[in-house]
Protein backbone atom coordinates (compact mmCIF):
# COMPACT_ATOMS: atom_id res chain seq x y z
CA UNK A 1 0.00 0.00 0.00
CA UNK A 2 1.32 3.30 -0.63
CA UNK A 3 0.51 6.65 1.63
CA UNK A 4 0.82 9.78 -0.26
CA UNK A 5 1.28 12.60 1.22
CA UNK A 6 2.26 16.15 1.56
CA UNK A 7 5.16 17.76 3.16
CA UNK A 8 3.65 18.72 6.00
CA UNK A 9 5.10 18.60 9.76
CA UNK A 10 2.74 15.71 10.91
CA UNK A 11 3.94 13.63 7.86
CA UNK A 12 7.35 14.30 8.36
CA UNK A 13 8.26 13.59 11.52
CA UNK A 14 10.46 11.16 13.13
CA UNK A 15 7.33 9.89 15.35
CA UNK A 16 5.14 9.05 11.80
CA UNK A 17 8.25 8.06 9.94
CA UNK A 18 8.88 5.50 12.83
CA UNK A 19 4.57 4.17 12.66
CA UNK A 20 5.20 3.91 9.20
CA UNK A 21 7.98 1.99 8.99
CA UNK A 22 6.23 -0.42 11.92
CA UNK A 23 3.76 -1.12 8.92
CA UNK A 24 6.09 -2.78 6.91
CA UNK A 25 3.32 -2.77 4.25
CA UNK A 26 2.82 1.01 4.16
CA UNK A 27 5.18 3.15 1.62
CA UNK A 28 5.94 6.49 2.09
CA UNK A 29 5.36 8.85 -0.79
CA UNK A 30 5.21 12.81 -0.80
CA UNK A 31 4.33 15.53 -3.62
CA UNK A 32 6.36 18.14 -4.82
CA UNK A 33 7.46 20.93 -2.49
CA UNK A 34 5.10 23.73 -3.42
CA UNK A 35 2.54 21.78 -5.60
CA UNK A 36 -0.91 21.14 -4.48
CA UNK A 37 -1.69 19.29 -7.65
CA UNK A 38 0.44 16.49 -6.65
CA UNK A 39 -2.84 15.80 -4.73
CA UNK A 40 -5.53 17.71 -6.92
CA UNK A 41 -8.39 15.34 -5.81
CA UNK A 42 -7.64 15.39 -1.87
CA UNK A 43 -7.19 18.73 -1.70
CA UNK A 44 -11.11 19.19 -3.43
CA UNK A 45 -12.42 16.50 -1.03
CA UNK A 46 -10.72 18.35 2.25
CA UNK A 47 -12.17 22.07 0.78
CA UNK A 48 -15.54 20.38 0.24
CA UNK A 49 -15.19 18.40 3.69
CA UNK A 50 -14.18 22.00 5.37
CA UNK A 51 -17.13 23.92 3.53
CA UNK A 52 -19.99 21.74 3.75
CA UNK A 53 -19.36 20.11 7.30
CA UNK A 54 -16.83 20.90 9.46
CA UNK A 55 -16.73 24.95 9.28
CA UNK A 56 -20.98 25.00 9.77
CA UNK A 57 -20.79 22.69 12.62
CA UNK A 58 -19.76 23.19 16.60
CA UNK A 59 -18.46 19.77 17.75
CA UNK A 60 -18.26 18.50 21.62
CA UNK A 61 -15.94 16.26 21.32
CA UNK A 62 -14.13 14.28 19.24
CA UNK A 63 -15.92 11.18 18.72
CA UNK A 64 -18.86 13.69 17.80
CA UNK A 65 -16.70 14.74 15.33
CA UNK A 66 -15.50 11.59 14.23
CA UNK A 67 -19.01 10.22 13.62
CA UNK A 68 -20.04 13.40 12.05
CA UNK A 69 -17.25 13.58 9.39
CA UNK A 70 -18.10 9.53 9.00
CA UNK A 71 -21.61 10.22 7.99
CA UNK A 72 -20.75 13.36 6.15
CA UNK A 73 -18.28 11.24 3.73
CA UNK A 74 -20.39 7.49 3.82
CA UNK A 75 -23.97 8.82 3.39
CA UNK A 76 -23.38 12.13 1.59
CA UNK A 77 -20.01 12.48 -0.23
CA UNK A 78 -20.03 8.97 -1.69
CA UNK A 79 -23.53 8.36 -2.44
CA UNK A 80 -26.03 11.33 -2.68
CA UNK A 81 -23.97 14.71 -3.25
CA UNK A 82 -23.31 15.79 -7.01
CA UNK A 83 -19.64 15.50 -8.10
CA UNK A 84 -19.05 18.31 -10.96
CA UNK A 85 -15.94 16.53 -12.79
CA UNK A 86 -17.90 13.44 -13.52
CA UNK A 87 -20.73 14.91 -15.26
CA UNK A 88 -23.14 15.05 -12.57
CA UNK A 89 -23.17 12.12 -11.60
CA UNK A 90 -24.55 10.56 -7.78
CA UNK A 91 -22.67 7.61 -6.70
Amino acid sequence: MILHSDLGCQYTSSAFKEYIDSCKLITHSFSSKGCPYDNACIEYFHACLKKEEVHLIKYFDFDAARLAIFEYIEAWYNHIRVIPYVMYWCF
